[in-house]
């Protein structure tokens, strides 16, 4: 994730601690383990949409197979054990899982910040004050744009009305709203649009996700943006955090899925404010770039860990044969073991790129997506020959 919000106008949020971890202890402190990974749970792969970029492929997926109530109990369980910071239920639709609020309630006693990611749309009175009661730190609610084309992306015509009902009931009751959009050839015109959206309706924070090119996400590749459009966007979206923070209504924004976003943002500052820009390459070391397989993993609906959320064809372990520390501790472990020492592994533009200190390769399932090639360069780094100092 690259913190816009934070890069341009300063801004401190909620995930800041983890978001820039820096590898070296302060002066005359002893080095501290660190916490365990974010964790992304898809505890269902059943969905109520059928979204035409759903990473998970979810829909009408039953539940054979998927983690029961005893299993999930022990997952969580043996995440606090690991002191994992954080957990975010998604899906699927996760409100579709009878023993949602149940999990998530024993993710919080145990000292897990808890996080919710759903499609707003059965986020009716009763279900927003479980969500309250629960304690989610956060509702991620995704809006693919204004009206018919959210509606469009959902495969449900209503499905706007629906989120934005979700988005009403929670803010109602002060739950902090993060909205999501994936940026593709379809809204990214939108995005001023949901910026509106965005001051209406108070949200609190906005994702912007790059398109991940895994289950029906990757049949909609051919719609990405071009390389100019994703610049484009970033520029709308800098334009706008920048003008609501100046009117006093500073926002939470990020970017997620292309790191690219940082190095662009950096040089620019660096036309701009020299000083500036070494405080933000700084934030941006400290981030260290893509973190798949290092400070974020996900686990699935029945049990298998991979490296993100989006990377559901690579497994590393399954939870339910090994404690989810015991298989993210594995070093043998071939994959995990390549994405914590990748820079000597990737390829093409990637391996000649002088920012992989803040870059880190980007997303490796775009790579293997369009090259069949774990480490080949991704194909949405827009940035130029150039920029990249090759």
């Amino acid at each position: 994730m690259i913190s816009v919000s934070r890069l341009l106008c300063g801004t401190v949020s909620p995930g800041d601690a983890l978001r820039y971890r820096d590898a070296a202890p302060a002066p005359g402190r002893a080095h501290q383990p660190a916490p365990g990974p974010v964790v992304v749970w898809n505890c269902t792969g059943r969905c109520n949409l059928r979204c035409i970029h759903c990473y998970a492929s979810a829909g009408d997926r039953g539940t054979n197979g998927q983690m029961d109530t005893a299993a999930g109990r022990q997952f969580i369980s043996d995440l606090a054990e690991f002191a994992v910071p954080v957990i975010l239920f998604s899906g699927g639709e996760p409100l579709l899982r009878g023993d949602l609020f149940e999990l998530a309630g024993l993710a919080s006693s145990r000292g897990l910040r808890i996080a919710l990611s759903t499609n707003g749309t059965l986020i009716d009175a009763k279900t927003a004050d479980a969500i309250q009661q629960t304690g989610f730190a956060e509702v991620g609610i995704s809006i693919d744009g204004a009206g018919a084309t959210n509606d469009h992306f959902r495969g449900k015509e209503g499905a706007y009305r629906e989120a934005l009902r979700g988005i009403r009931n929670c803010k109602a009751r002060d739950i902090r709203v993060s909205l999501r959009l994936t940026i593709t050839a379809y809204n990214h015109d939108e995005i001023p649009a949901i910026f509106d959206l965005i001051e209406a309706e108070g949200i609190d924070r906005a994702c912007f996700y790059h398109l991940a090119y895994s289950g029906r996400g990757d049949g909609l590749r051919g719609q990405d943006v071009t390389h100019a459009q994703a610049r484009r966007a970033l520029d709308i979206i800098c334009e706008r955090t920048l003008d609501m923070y100046r009117r006093g209504l500073p926002k939470e924004v990020l970017t997620v899925g292309n790191h690219a976003d940082g190095v662009y943002l950096y040089l620019q500052m660096l036309q701009q404010d020299p000083g500036r820009a070494d405080k933000m390459f700084d934030l941006l070391r400290m981030n260290g770039g893509n973190n798949s397989g290092l400070r974020i993993g996900a686990v699935d609906d029945r049990g298998n860990v991979h490296p993100d959320q989006f990377w559901q064809n690579q497994t590393l372990g399954n939870v339910m044969q090994r404690k989810f520390g015991d298989i993210w501790s594995d070093t043998s472990q071939p994959l995990l073991q390549g994405l914590r020492n990748r820079k000597k592994l990737l390829k093409g533009r990637c391996s000649r790129c002088k920012f992989l200190d803040i870059c880190n390769g980007n997303l490796r399932v775009r790579a293997e997506a369009v090259y069949g090639d774990i480490w080949a360069e991704d194909p949405a780094c827009y940035l130029s020959e150039q920029e990249i100092g090759a």
